[in-house]
Order: structure tokens, then sequence, then C-alpha cells
């Protein structure tokens, strides 16, 4: 139900933040403004997202959780998809999600209502009889069975 008042009210806001902008500075200043901030939001997200990549490759080499450079990953695309989107309330709330500040106050309040688990993986031990599976195998050449399947 919330989605559909979001998909309701967010272009009737817009409508109207058009009216009214349009009516204050005309027509082709409103239009150049709502180009500048597509072009400045596509930059910002480029940059930001080339930085967050940056950040979630050092995650993984050092063996860290990427949760949150993969958060901030996917605030800053939501971010871009605003930013793209004509209008002045999608540009406000786009340029908010580029602000690291308030994505990380967005991300505490998704985190707040996520429940969430912890899983163990086992590592495997070396030598240890718990890891080995015992097995027969015959080792044909690709010539004798074209489907790399074969009957003992």
């Amino acid at each position: 139900m919330r989605l559909l008042i979001i998909f309701i009210a967010v272009p009737l806001i817009e409508i109207g933040l058009f009216i009214q902008v349009g009516d204050k500075i005309g027509l082709w200043p409103t239009l150049l403004i709502v180009l500048i901030t597509a072009i400045t939001g596509t930059w910002l997200v480029r940059s930001q997202g080339a930085q967050t990549l940056v950040n979630l490759q050092g995650s993984f080499q050092n063996m860290k959780d990427p949760t949150e450079p993969l958060a901030h990953g996917a605030l800053i695309l939501f971010a871009g998809a605003l930013l793209l989107t004509p209008g002045f309330f999608t540009d406000s709330v786009g340029f908010l999600l580029l602000f690291p500040p308030f994505r990380m106050f967005v991300m505490q309040s998704i985190r707040s209502k996520l429940k969430t688990s912890n899983i163990n993986f086992k590592t495997p031990r070396e030598n240890s009889d718990e890891d080995v599976i015992e097995g027969q195998f015959k080792q044909v050449s690709p010539n004798e069975d074209p489907s790399g399947w074969t009957k003992d």
C-alpha cells in the first residue's frame, strides 16, 4: 500500500513543483535547471560510484565484510536513477543520497528494520578424514565416449 501511495504522490509533487517553479522563473530556465541537475548528478554518481567500487574491491582483497560498500553502491545507483528522473523533488532526494552522512543514516534506518543471522562456514582441515570422499574413477580419453560418461 505504501508503494502505491509513493507512486501516486511523487508525480503529483513533481507536477506541482514544475508548475510553481515554471510560474516563477519561466519555462526555459526551469528546463535548464532540470538539465543541469541531470548532468551534474550523472557526474557525481560516476565519481562516487567509482570510489565505492574501489572500496568494495578493497574489502574483498582484505577479506572484510562487503555489505557496507555494496549498500553504498546500491544507494548511489538509486540516487542516479532519481537524478535522471526529471523533477525537483526526485533531484533533491537524489542529491541527498549522494551525501555520505545521509547515506549512512538511510543505511542505519534500514538496518534497524532488518533481521539478520550469522552463518558459520566450516573451514576445511588438512589431512582430515571428515573431508575425504571415497570413490573410484576411470580416466577416459575423449575419443572413447563423446558424452564423457562411462560405465564400469
